[in-house]
């Protein structure tokens, strides 16, 4: 059995045509690993973290549940704290 296809999210942060990489100064990019977050989990964050809605408000806005918003940020927050404190780069996908 397949999995079930991704529910279409609304995301409404800046999007860029091309991939945003963020990485440790002065290391050159062939020496890093890449951790890839993806457009819908920065969304989740940018509403949950930078402007203090709740889950469930975020849920509404991004047009999915309040628990996809929970494994959301969960899984952004981690990729996040990850690359930072292991020295990895941060590629932000585009859409």
């Amino acid at each position: 059995m397949s999995p079930r296809p991704k529910k279409p999210r609304r995301c409404h942060c800046p999007k860029h045509r091309s991939e945003t990489l963020y990485k440790p100064a002065s290391v050159p990019m062939n020496d890093l690993s890449r951790v890839v977050l993806f457009h819908d989990e920065v969304e989740a964050l940018m509403l949950c973290d930078e402007r203090g809605l709740t889950q469930e408000e975020t849920g509404q806005k991004m047009g999915v549940s309040r628990g996809t918003v929970q494994r959301l940020v969960t899984s952004g927050r981690k990729k996040l704290i990850g690359a930072i404190v292991a020295g990895h780069a941060l590629v932000v996908e585009a859409n």
